[in-house]
Parts: structure tokens; C-alpha cells; sequence
């Protein structure tokens, strides 16, 4: 049949089972917009308050469903608004796909009116992209843009048409989508030996668990393989959920922030076991001193990151379910009991804490645990809350923290707990977000009222960017450039202004029960809850540091 291009790119993404769209409309995709009209009953569409926030919601449905989110812009101010988010799920491989329309062909390279070179400006920041030029390869490049996003290592892919190809018209037939086959192994049976013998040889094992563990779905496979090898294992932030954070094997988030028995651990060990993970320095401090006494198996689908940051000794490149799938059956089961008595004296010696005479963060993360049986899809924004969230709430399943890890994305996590309670409405969302970072996107709460999203922002006020004083207070000699945000700024009510019910808390006894009543309203609510403004993330390890130097309250005297 013969279609327009809109009418094309509304049929791929019916093809594709897109069943929920975010955007901002705009003179060039109009004409998308138009078609999108004609088939609300099957695609909805979010209409976000800025084009950042359907990036992030497109994310966040990303990471919450392990299916590709789509976001839409128009030309210029539109697709540069997107950049942000792009990136955001670039650095975090989110299978993504933004569509923006860009002015006619004709007015392409004239400095037109809202034109930008948009795929020039993401290229860097996306898997791949395209702009199209002719309506005939329209559909085979939607198609090709979905099949890049979600395959190998996921990412965002841009498709870029001009007005025209919108409003032409060619033959369209439907197709089904390309089968995404695991990626085949890139290891030879030799290397394979190699790693099951550093394994079997290994006296003091440990785990590192990362990101692309979830994306992989091997989260079974993980916890078989730790029982097999008789191991701890830590995360990164972008790994939690993998494991259980309640087994007696997990030790911890490590790195910067991670905990002291993860980082001790893994600086003692004589295997690190590196699953899906680009050992980023917020993870490994000073390289040079990370894991030294330790060989190093690494496990990824990229070959790009073996021998990047850290030189490995044996490395398996391919899709970590079918890696840790064929190792599970080859592998002889370990028993390392010395080893693990350590770690868990470790994890006696150095737990988590904090103040428990005040309202604190930390306080309100295992509040929302216990009321929500640790059963939430938490969203976060960058800072101290973020690392509190990632340490204090008892993560059991992959796909339930969904945060900006590479790129450290403030404002992030509004737009993302949208997306991810569009593609999860059976799950409670939480987006936890410091004052600073939530004043970045609060205009999305307007987005959560206008549909009645029922998602909970609970913001930790404690009227400074909380995480950049820590480093001030630490570093900088209590120099606080441009870090107290303690003016007439009043959360409660601009949410209200914005439609949402909202609680203010400031005593540790109104947590719960705050909690409790906001999911109750099953609407958007807003819990502003007021906390000091010197309260600190630990352990912290000092940037460029070795891990085994992590430090807390009690090592400040």
C-alpha cells in the first residue's frame, strides 16, 4: 500500500510493538504528529514539558522493560533539548531510538529556520544515526535503527528525516522484526580452558558485577556461577539488582563510594572475576593500585573495553549469559570457606551508618524498602542521594534501579520514573532526587499530573548541591562557592501549582506513614523531605585514590 512518510514511521513503529511514545511536537514533525493522531488508540504518546524529560521517560522505559524507548522532537531547539538524554543512555548503553524531523531538503545547509545539524551533534554520543533524505529507505532505516539499538551492546540511535520525506509518499509493506540472535562467542576453546583454570586455581575469588549483567538478563546465571565458584560479589551501581542484596555472598556497591568490605576485599583478592563491568574510574580509583594481588578475568559482549582501563590476563568476549551459561556447566564446584569467613568479617567490621538521631536519607531509603518489601522501581538523580539510594535500599531484582551512572546526569531521574511507570504500571515508582538536581526538570511533575501518572518524587532538601559541599568540606577548605540553595524556593508548592499532591516531612517519625499515603493517593505526590545540610556519603574514596583507602566518619577523627 502506498503511505506518507509519517504514516511509515507510525506503521515501523507498530511493527517494532511500540506501544508508548514520548515527545514535544514542532513544525517540522507535524506531519508525524498528524499520523500519530490517527492511531492514538495504539500508540500513546507522553507529551513531556521539555524534550530532555522524553528522553529520560523514553530511557527510563527502556531500563525498566529491556525494550527500546522512542522519544520524538522536531527541528533545532527540539533535537538539541534531546542531546542530553541521548548521551545519558549512550554512556549507559540504553537501547534507544529518537526520531527528530529536520527542515525540507531543499532548505538543508542554508542556516534555515530552526535547522541544526543534529546527526553531526549526537554522532559522537550515539551508536549510529541517520538522516534521511528519500522516503523509499524511510522504513528500512527505522528498521535498521531498532535492530542497532537493541542488539550487542545496546544504545541510542538517531534517525533524522527532512519535512519532505514526511509528506511524500511510496509503497510501504510490513515486515517483523529481525530476530536480535545472541551475540556468538568471540573466545577460543583455549582461552575458555584458561579462564576455568584461573577459576578452579583461585584461593581468594571475587566477583564484580556490572551493568551489562542486567542488560543481559544473566542475573540466574550470576548467582548460580557465585554459588558454583564459592565467591563474594560486589556491584557497580549500574549492576545492582543482579544480586540479591540481602545474600549472605553480596558484599556491597565498590568503588568511590562503595562499601569498605567490597573495596578491602577486592584489593586482597587473588581472582577478580570482572562480569559485564568497564572497571570505570569511579570504580577502580588509582588503576595502578587496583586489585594488585589479583589476576583478572574479564567477561563482556565489547571487545573495545578488554585491556582499556585495566590489563586483564584472560578475557571471554561475548553476550554474558551464554558465557556464564557455558561456564556454569563446566566449571568443578569451589569451596573457599577461609575466604569467605574473612569477607564476612569484613562485613561485621565495616558496615554501613549513619546518624540515627536525625532525619536522614539513608533513614528514608530502608523506610521505602520495608514498605514497599523492597519491591520498587527507585529512579534517581546524581549526588548523595543517589549514592544513598544505590547503598541503603536492598536491590533483589534487576531492572529496579534505573540511574545515570556514566554520564551523572542531574535532573535524570523525574522524566525517567514517567518512562518507567508507562512501561511497569504494575510496579511502585520512586524517583529520589536532592533539591538541586530536582530544580533541573520539576517542570515534568506537570507531565505526571496531566496524565495522573501515579509516581512518587521524593526529594532530600537539604538546601545545598550536597554532594559538591562534601567535596567542598573535604577538599576545599569549607569554601561553599556557590553551593547553598537555602532561598525562598517552596517544593510543596510549586508541585501543587504543577497539579500533584505533596507531604512535607521533617521528623523521622512521619516517614512511613508519608510513604504509605502516597501510594495510597495512587496520583503524583510529592514528599519534600528536610535534611541537614552537612550530613555526608560514606565510605568515600578520594578521586584518583586506590580503593583500599576508602575512608569514613570514624576515620576523620
Amino acid at each position: 500500500m502506498v503511505l506518507t512518510g509519517a504514516e511509515i514511521v507510525v506503521e515501523c513503529l507498530k511493527e517494532q510493538d511500540v506501544d508508548t511514545v514520548f515527545g514535544y511536537p514542532g513544525g517540522t514533525i507535524l506531519n508525524v504528529y498528524d499520523a500519530l493522531y490517527k492511531h492514538s488508540e495504539e500508540i500513546q504518546h507522553i507529551l513531556s514539558s521539555h524534550e530532555q524529560g522524553a528522553a529520560h521517560a523514553a530511557d527510563g522505559y527502556a531500563r525498566a522493560t529491556g525494550r527500546v524507548g522512542v522519544c520524538l522532537a522536531t527541528s533545532g531547539p527540539g533535537a538539541t533539548n534531546l542531546v542530553t538524554g541521548i548521551a545519558t543512555a549512550y554512556m549507559d548503553s540504553v537501547p534507544m531510538v529518537a526520531i527528530t524531523c529536520n527542515v525540507n531538503l531543499p532548505l538543508l545547509g542554508k542556516d534555515s529556520f530552526q535547522e541544526v545539524d543534529i546527526a553531526g551533534i549526537t554522532m559522537p554520543i550515539t551508536k549510529h544515526n541517520y538522516i534521511v533524505k528519500d522516503v523509499a529507505i524511510l522504513a528500512d532505516t527505522l528498521r535498521k535503527a531498532f535492530t542497532i539499538a537493541k542488539s550487542g551492546r545496546p544504545g541510542p540511535v538517531l534517525v533524522d528525516i527532512t519535512k519532505d520525506v514526511t509528506a511524500n509518499s511510496c509503497e510501504y509493506e510490513k515486515q517483523e522484526p529481525e530476530k536480535i540472535v545472541t551475540q556468538k562467542r568471540r573466545y577460543t576453546e583455549k582461552e575458555l580452558e584458561e579462564a576455568i583454570c584461573l577459576i578452579e586455581s583461585a584461593e581468594k575469588p571475587f566477583i564484580y558485577v556490572g551493568g551489562g549483567a542486567v542488560i543481559s538478563g544473566a542475573y540466574e546465571e550470576v548467582r548460580t556461577f557465585a554459588k558454583l565458584v564459592d565467591a563474594p560479589v560486589c556491584d557497580t551501581l549500574m549492576g545492582k539488582g543482579v544480586i540479591d542484596g540481602h545474600d549472605e555472598r553480596y558484599t556491597g556497591m565498590i568503588g568511590m563510594h562503595g562499601t569498605k568490605a567490597s573495596n578491602f576485599g577486592v584489593s586482597e583478592c587473588d581472582l577478580l572475576i570482572a562480569m559485564g563491568a568497564r572497571f570505570s574510574d569511579r570504580v577502580v580509583g588509582n588503576p595502578k593500585k587496583f586489585a594488585e594481588n589479583a589476576k583478572v578475568l574479564h567477561i563482556d559482549i565489547d571487545a573495545a573495553e578488554i585491556n582499556k582501563n585495566i590489563r586483564t590476563d584472560v578475557s571471554l568476549v561475548g553476550d554474558l549469559k551464554a558465557v556464564l551459561t557455558e561456564l556454569n556447566s563446566k566449571i568443578k564446584e569451589q569451596k573457599h570457606e577461609a575466604w569467605m569467613a574473612h569477607v564476612k568479617e569484613l562485613k561485621d567490621k565495616y558496615p554501613l551508618s549513619y546518624d540515627t538521631t536525625a532525619l536522614s536519607c539513608p533513614y528514608i531509603m530502608e523506610e521505602i524498602d520495608r514498605v514497599t518489601k523492597g519491591e520498587a522501581v527507585i529512579t534517581t538523580d546524581v549526588g548523595q542521594h543517589q549514592m544513598w539510594a544505590a547503598q541503603y535500599y536492598k536491590y533483589t531484582m534487576p531492572r529496579t534501579l534505573l540511574t545515570s551512572g556514566g554520564l551523572g546526569t542531574m535532573g535524570y531521574g523525574l522524566g525517567a520514573c514517567i518512562g518507567a511507570k508507562m512501561g511497569r504500571p504494575d510496579k511502585i515508582c520512586i524517583n529520589i532526587a536532592g533539591d538541586g538536581c530536582f530544580r533541573m526538570n520539576m517542570n515534568e511533575l506537570a507531565t505526571a499530573s496531566r496524565y495522573n501518572i501515579p509516581i512518587i518524587q521524593v526529594v532530600i532538601n537539604n538546601h545545598v548541591l550536597g554532594m559538591v559541599r562534601q567535596w567542598q568540606t573535604l577538599f576545599y577548605g569549607k569554601r561553599y562557592s556557590q553551593t547553598v540553595l537555602n532561598d525562598g524556593v517552596d517544593f510543596c508548592k510549586v508541585a501543587e501549582g504543577l497539579g500533584c499532591e505533596t507531604i512535607l516531612v521533617t521528623k523521622i517519625e512521619e516517614v512511613a506513614p508519608a510513604i504509605e499515603r502516597a501510594i495510597a493517593l495512587k496520583k503524583p505526590v510529592l514528599l519534600n523531605c528536610i535534611i541537614p545540610e552537612d550530613d555526608k556519603v560514606f565510605p568515600m574514596v578520594p578521586a584518583g585514590a586506590p580503593i583500599s583507602e576508602a575512608f569514613d566518619a570514624g576515620d576523620l577523627g
